[in-house]
């Protein structure tokens, strides 16, 4: 099955485009004028990770008073972060006569940054180049006489990872797709069917194990014994969770000019010691401290931070 929409007609999406009639599902790239981009180099090793702190990276960069989300990926030794409203977006689509729900898949032009090999022109003012790795839009003006325009933008240019237009139908899936995944559900379920008159057979069988488990050990007949395992081993699933989630939660603090200098923990509370670049940093790692109810100490000596907390 094809999700992704490959073999879909792909259309380049600009401020300067012209008003469009379809009547088949398409995918979009979007410009750079719909998305913010910054690259950063961060010790993380995973996008979850990176996508976390997304927000902070772009903070007093975007415009306020819209909802949005981020798409990160990583490039060589440094992460790309980029900033995007589904709600700007789609109703610039609808202005422009596409039917939402036609839209399969949605792209951005920097995810194609290979396929820019030269300018390709926007409408009759603007091109779309490529500078230090980055496609941007400057004004035709700016393009070198014997630069050529010629750049042919297809399906060529579609990228492997894109987002899907929920809020242009209520779903995160095309009604095409939905029909494909319902017919795998049905199959599905007809094979559970199957399956569990298979296993029926098995239920038994263990049943009767469990019989002759209580009769070579009498004491598990009590509910008192089995609710005494049941509750010591319950304690300690849930402090050890506790402990990855913390650990987890403060490994996504260590971003640019942040340095881990001592770690403790143990079944009753946990102490990190990190040390920052300078004031800023600081500031960025009081807050995400903050944002997760951690308390914060300040340390004499330079831009240094204790963060403490109880499990």
């Amino acid at each position: 099955m094809n999700f992704m929409g490959k073999n879909k007609a792909l259309i380049l999406v600009h401020s300067a485009m012209k008003k469009v009639d379809l009547t088949e599902d398409v995918n979009v790239m979007l410009s750079p004028q719909f998305y913010t981009l910054k690259k950063e180099p961060l010790p993380v090793r995973y996008a979850y990770q990176a996508k976390r702190i997304a927000p902070s990276l772009f903070d007093g960069l975007l415009e306020g008073g819209k909802a949005y989300e981020y798409m990160v990926w990583k490039e060589e030794e440094q992460w790309v972060f980029l900033a995007y409203d589904l709600e700007t977006i789609s109703t610039f689509l609808e202005e422009k006569g596409f039917d939402l729900a036609h839209v399969s898949m949605l792209f951005f032009a920097q995810q194609a940054v290979e396929h820019f090999v030269s300018p390709l022109a926007l409408g009759e003012n603007e091109a779309l180049v490529v500078l230090e790795n980055v496609v941007v839009v400057i004004p035709k003006t700016a393009l070198d006489q014997d630069e050529s325009l010629s750049l042919v933008f297809d399906e060529s240019f579609t990228p492997k990872k894109g987002i899907v237009l929920h809020s242009a139908y209520g779903s995160l899936l095309t009604r095409k797709q939905t029909v494909i995944l319902s017919t795998i559900f049905i199959l599905l379920s007809f094979l559970f069917f199957v399956e569990g008159s298979r296993y029926s057979e098995t239920t038994e069988e263990i049943q009767m194990q469990i019989e002759e488990l209580l009769e070579d050990y009498p004491s598990l007949t009590s509910k008192y014994t089995r609710d005494s395992i049941i509750s010591k081993y319950k304690t300690l699933d849930t402090l050890e969770r506790k402990k990855r989630d913390i650990i987890k939660t403060l490994s996504g603090m260590i971003f640019k000019g942040v340095t881990l200098k001592a770690f403790a923990m143990n079944d009753k509370s946990f102490s990190v010691h990190f040390s920052c670049k300078d004031a800023q940093v600081l500031k960025r790692l009081k807050a995400l401290a903050k944002k997760h109810h951690f308390k914060t100490v300040n340390v004499s000596r330079g831009y240094e931070l204790k963060i403490e907390g109880a499990l």
